[in-house]
């Protein structure tokens, strides 16, 4: 530490840091445009001067940047220096100058960085009186509207875009005063985190195109704690909610997982909340496979309560998208013994598998910010950038650890970006890949392995022997995969921070095994590794935690004649396994209670369905790939009769006389009784505070201070605004009233502080800017590494992968945008969804004797397709793939073997 002295007053602030973090984090106002806490500093707006003084007898001064300059013992500065404030007012006047006057009609109104600036600096009048500069806007795809006019030419969009997140399709043309920022033509933009650009402008050139579908002021936005529940990394959201209709997705800042940003899936895939295919009434039908009528709620717990007689055999199908309390409420409704996990037996056995070996294996499972910390990576048989996008973007940032060992040579500070990416140049860090097909991020690999998963297990357990010799060898390895173990082992020992990933989307339990012998091995080395496991869905781990039996358990069971009914949770079982197996469920059982918050094929086949609540609509608890406990809050109270699934189960559980619910009075009473019952979850005791939390005797408001409650647009119905509804389940008000100060971190429903507005406003809710929110980010881990662990090295090498005659070996090909159930139900996404097709590589291609586009029979289980091939070379010879989980291929086990015709006739294979 070191002390400064700010208008002739001293601070301890941490040496070396730039000037204009040291202020903010002081809770100083300066202002700033180009610099981002994520993205440091490259002095372009000049926007943060303050004067500079050599000692206390300077009284002159120089202007010199914050950013730019380096907190130093006795370094003086003045903020509030006449001349200092003049030229921050120059600088606001001269990026005005083409700047239009239409903030009354701007998106970014009212959460406006450029707004906020503007009234700081105290810039309030245009002496310019010439014609304004103009540009033509660009289509950049549906989540993202074009407003060049608008430009200030700070340049954090293209630092974003392209250092930041690798984009390739984004630039920056022209110059002077006529910079464009845009693609070389019209086009949708291509990175999975173009999304961002929203929150990184500080103008209203990039604003949300989805929201300007139905757009509301952002003070009228109804907000709360939430988390994404489009994949296993937990990334913590602001869901934004008016008139009952979810209309946008913030980032919601957490140091320990996304930080300051979020994919496109999480941040655009909230259409399903409002999708005409929602149950919104309890449904009842006479005969299956029939639309069921509405119901009433006493009526389809009366009908329920007589399936669920006295000694009735029923059994429990859980959901890795449903909430902790959810699936221990159905587990307590049915018992533990009847209780299933909702997957199929590929997900349930891998998945499985990575619980088991996080509990008990000494390497650390890391949370994205050690993943970007990481100074050497392995990546075995995950495609991070479809499967868990930001995982990939932490990915990114890895690679630039080694390359700051030049920096720090050149005693360049870290937070001189320009500096640093001019002296790293394109140095990269060791990062191996070891995939079946080209990954998002085979850019910034220092060299990328391609082939079937058996041999990508072989790799990886080659990895592992190298490590540690006294592990079993990998017999007949061709000679350059040998050698490339050994590069990638010596890579590994040699770091400081080495990092394992993997994951379930390869569908290979071997796979998994290998990566978790390579990090037993660094650990036993010395070496403190970390072993990332990417997991499909929002509570896959936390479900997994239960130690249930999966889904093909509960087929044999209902089957085999020995359980009469079935309770299902938020699952649409034809997803999950073959649809004669999901038929033989509902041809056999003799009652099926769905309860899931939109219309699928389970809830068509289902005697009775219950409207249940989406993440914005209830509460509760998931569990991240870390093995992190997050809380997500209830945005706004659904019309009719939909509510959490929890409550449809306590409800079921009151009218059928089971005495443990007697006490599930609300969130915090059934949350108390899950963890009693399972004792893995005590971490999470006291994860957030209780529904009787109050801040000075008042609650958190989840409206904003300006909100401004009913208008005209419900006029007609009534011009009374009606009282708030209640909320049993936390401390957050449905109101403007309650405490307006900075509560707790996990409460945070928004990030506002006077005179900041945008979501730069973060900075005011940080302990340091850049590091951890004050109080400590959301969240608790359940798991942590056992250094006297005593698991057994997995040793299970996988045979080669030999073709077989007549036939392909078929594997998940994943999609950002169409493999994840619920985000492709979203208007917005569903149109970038790929039609079903078969990828093979050119050889395969030839060998069948078609061209890419031909159309291809595939018979795979007991299904038959017709699809579309597409020349995807990077394909292993003998395999195929299947994009994984899109509308026509659901329920698909892969990878599986099958067996392509061409003409009716077999042409796979050799």
């Amino acid at each position: 530490m070191v002390t400064i002295y700010i208008d002739d007053k001293p601070y301890e602030v941490e040496e070396g840091q730039d000037l204009l973090s040291a202020c903010l984090s002081l809770g100083f106002n300066v202002p700033y445009f180009c610099w981002h806490p994520a993205m440091h500093s490259v002095g372009a707006c000049r926007q943060c001067s303050v004067k500079v003084f050599k000692d206390e007898n300077d009284k002159k001064g120089k202007i010199a940047m914050s950013c730019l300059t380096a907190a130093t013992e006795g370094t003086r500065l003045s903020i509030d220096d006449p001349d200092a404030r003049q030229f921050r007012a120059s600088v606001i006047e001269w990026l005005m100058l083409n700047h239009p006057h239409d903030c009354p009609v701007c998106d970014e109104g009212g959460e406006c960085h450029l707004q906020d600036m503007t009234v700081m600096t105290r810039h309030i009048y245009r002496r310019t009186r010439f014609r304004k500069r103009t540009h033509q806007n660009q289509y950049l795809g549906p989540f993202i509207n074009h407003e060049m006019n608008r430009c200030i030419q700070c340049y954090r969009c293209i630092r974003f875009y392209n250092d930041y997140a690798g984009g390739r399709d984004f630039s920056v043309f022209s110059a002077h005063d006529s910079v464009y920022f845009g693609r070389h033509e019209e086009g949708i933009l291509r990175s999975e985190f173009s999304g961002n650009l929203v929150e990184i402008c500080p103008t209203g050139v990039f604003t949300d195109k989805t929201l300007k579908a139905h757009y509301t002021r952002k003070w009228d936005l109804q907000t709360a704690p939430s988390i994404c529940v489009h994949c296993g990394l937990g990334c913590n959201t602001i869901p934004g909610e008016r008139y009952g209709s979810l209309r946008r997705i913030l980032n919601r800042y957490n140091g320990e997982v996304n930080g300051y940003f979020l994919c496109d899936r999480g941040r655009f895939g909230y259409g399903f909340v409002n999708s005409d295919t929602r149950v919104r009434r309890p449904l009842l039908s006479i005969n299956k496979g029939t639309t069921g009528g509405p119901a009433s709620k006493d009526e389809v717990l009366e009908h329920i309560s007589k399936i669920l007689h006295f000694g009735a055999r029923v059994i429990g199908i859980g959901s890795p998208r449903a909430s902790m309390e959810a699936n221990f409420a159905l587990r307590d409704l049915v018992g533990p013994e009847n209780f299933y996990q909702g997957l199929s037996e590929k997900e349930y056995e891998t998945i499985s598998d990575i619980a088991r070996i996080m509990k008990k294996s000494p390497a650390r499972s890391p949370s994205l910010r050690d993943v970007s910390m990481s100074d050497s990576v392995f990546v075995l048989g995950e495609d991070v950038s479809n499967t868990s996008p930001m995982l990939a973007l932490a990915l990114r940032q890895s690679v630039r650890r080694k390359p700051m060992e030049i920096v720090r040579k050149l005693r360049i500070p870290e937070w001189n970006d320009a500096a640093v990416r001019e002296a790293i140049q394109d140095e990269k860090g060791p990062l191996f890949i070891g995939s079946s097909y080209s990954t998002r991020i085979d850019d910034i690999a220092a060299e990328v392995y391609r082939a079937a998963p058996a041999d990508l297990a072989r790799l990886g357990f080659a990895v592992a022997h190298e490590i540690n010799k006294d592990l079993r060898p990998v017999n007949d390895l061709p000679k350059d995969t040998a050698s490339l173990a050994r590069r990638i082992a010596r890579a590994l020992k040699a770091a400081k921070r080495p990092l394992i990933v993997s994951g379930a989307g390869c569908g290979s339990r071997e796979l998994i095994g290998a990566a978790a012998d390579i990090a037993r091995a660094l650990c036993d080395a010395g070496r403190d590794a970390g072993l990332c496991y990417v997991v499909p869905e929002c509570n896959s781990l936390g479900l997994a935690l239960m130690g249930a039996e999966g889904l093909d358990r509960a087929v044999r069971r209902i089957t085999g004649g020995t359980a009469d009914s079935v309770l299902t949770l938020e699952n649409d079982l034809y997803r999950r396994i073959d649809a004669e197996k999901a038929d033989g469920i509902f041809g056999t059982a003799g009652h099926v209670i769905a309860i899931d918050h939109y219309l699928n094929r389970t809830t068509f086949m289902a005697d009775v369905v219950l409207p249940a609540g989406t993440f914005a609509e209830s509460g509760g608890l998931f569990v991240n790939n870390e093995g992190r406990a997050q809380a997500f809050y209830q945005v706004f109270v659904p019309e009719g009769e939909i509510q959490e699934s929890w409550r449809w189960i306590r409800d079921i559980m009151v009218r059928t006389r089971r005495e443990s619910a007697k006490n599930w009075k609300g969130l915090d009473d059934i949350r108390a009784a899950m963890i009693n019952a399972m004792p893995f979850l005590g971490p999470a005791r006291g994860i957030v505070p209780g529904a009787g939390f109050r801040i000075a005797g008042q609650r958190i408001p989840r409206q904003p201070h300006r909100f401004s409650g009913r208008t005209a647009i419900h006029a007609d119905i009534t011009v009374h605004e009606p009282r708030p509804p209640r909320d049993p389940d936390s401390p957050l008000a449905y109101s403007m009233e309650g405490y307006v100060e900075r509560p707790p971190s996990p409460l945070i429903p928004r990030f506002w502080a006077p005179g900041w507005n945008s979501v730069q406003s973060v900075n005011k809710f940080q302990s340091e800017v850049g590091g951890q929110l004050a109080g400590g980010d959301p969240g608790r881990r359940l798991i942590e590494p056992d250094a006297a662990a005593e698991a057994p090295y997995s040793g299970k090498v996988p045979h080669p992968f030999e073709r077989k005659e007549g036939k392909f070996l078929m594997l998940p090909l994943h999609h950002i945008f169409g493999s994840e159930e619920l985000s492709a139900r979203s208007p917005e996404i569903s149109g970038l969804v790929p039609a079903p097709y078969v990828g093979l590589n050119a050889e395969s291609l030839g060998d069948l004797g078609i061209q890419e586009d031909d159309e291809l029979e595939i018979e795979i289980g007991s299904r038959t397709l017709f699809l579309r091939a597409e020349n995807i070379s990077s394909l292993p010879a003998g395999t195929a793939g299947l994009p994984s989980g899109i509308p026509g291929l659901e329920g698909i086990p892969l990878p599986s073997w099958g067996r392509l015709k061409r003409g009716g006739k077999t042409e796979g294979g050799p």
